[in-house]
Parts: C-alpha cells; sequence; structure tokens
C-alpha cells in the first residue's frame, strides 16, 4: 500500500508522461497537428480565401475583403468577415457559405490536381454554391462547364482532401 505522498508522486509522475506525449504528438505532426489541412490558407497568412469574406460572395455579389475585427475560427482556420453580421450568419450555417474543396481552385480540383494560388476575386456561385479559381478566366470555364466540371471535382475531392492532410502538396 502505498503512502499519501507516494500516491502524490505517481499521480505528478502520470501527469508529466501524459503532457510529454500530447506534446510529442503534437511536434511530430508539425504545425499541421491541429489545422485541417484541406482549408486553403495560401502560402501567407494562415486565413481562410486570403482573408475574404465568403457571406459577400452571397450577400454581395462580389468579393469583399474581411477583417480581423469580425474573425471566425472554423475548422482549425481563421475566417474574416465584413461586419458582424456576415460573421453571425457564417456561423449558423459556415456549409453553406464557405467556398466548396476548401477554397482551392475549383477548376484544378476537376481536373485531379491542387493549386494554392487562387484569386478571391475569381469565383462562381452555381447552384448556391461558391466556387474559387486561380484566375477570372479559369471561373468562367468552369461555370461553362459546370456540369462535368463540378462533378469530377466532387469525385476528385476526397482523395485530393486526403493527399492534403498527408501534406503531400503542401
Amino acid at each position: 500500500m502505498q503512502t499519501p505522498n507516494e500516491r502524490i508522486s505517481t499521480r505528478r509522475h502520470r501527469g508529466f508522461w501524459a503532457i510529454l506525449v500530447l506534446v510529442i504528438t503534437a511536434n511530430v505532426g508539425g504545425p499541421s497537428a491541429f489545422a485541417d489541412d484541406s482549408v486553403n490558407t495560401g502560402y501567407f497568412g494562415g486565413v481562410a480565401i486570403m482573408g475574404y469574406d465568403p457571406v459577400a460572395y452571397f450577400t454581395e455579389g462580389k468579393a469583399m475583403k474581411g477583417s480581423e475585427k469580425f474573425s471566425y475560427e472554423w475548422l482549425g482556420t481563421p475566417w474574416h468577415f465584413a461586419n458582424a453580421k456576415h460573421r453571425e450568419m457564417f456561423i449558423s450555417e459556415p456549409m453553406r457559405y464557405a467556398p466548396q474543396y476548401g477554397g482551392y481552385c475549383a477548376g484544378e480540383v476537376a481536373f485531379g490536381s491542387v493549386t494554392v494560388n487562387i484569386d478571391p476575386e475569381a469565383f462562381k456561385i452555381i447552384e448556391g454554391k461558391l466556387y474559387l479559381t486561380y484566375d477570372k478566366g479559369g471561373a468562367n470555364w468552369f461555370a461553362a462547364h459546370a456540369a462535368e466540371a463540378v462533378s469530377k471535382a466532387d469525385n476528385n475531392w476526397p482523395k485530393i482532401a486526403a493527399n492534403l492532410e498527408r501534406d503531400q502538396y503542401h
């Protein structure tokens, strides 16, 4: 039977090992251990859609820069909004407003690949869903071939997302 001091020492020892395992696990996984790599944050900045407001595409019909002042973290990634109302709309229905394919270029996903570079102003809303592309020409192509492009991209996305999680494309 352990003395009270031995029980305290054992608890501290267990706590130390639990923390050590957590720290090692986080470091082995690298910076993405707690982040969802299937959300495109671009090469710099670490913010979804390069800081553009995903709700504005639907409410304003155009790309609008968001603000850190109206930020919300979803899927381990900060999202910026132009105002508090847009942030609240997103919080209540993020899947309605978030871009398809994690904000990666929809055209590239349709072709089975991915590019981190997107132009937040190159977008199309098709059947109530937001698609971002590399450039405005890509957005026009995607919209002109929407049925085929969306079908292909939807089929390719699970594999691409899994590869992103393994950092194959980063």
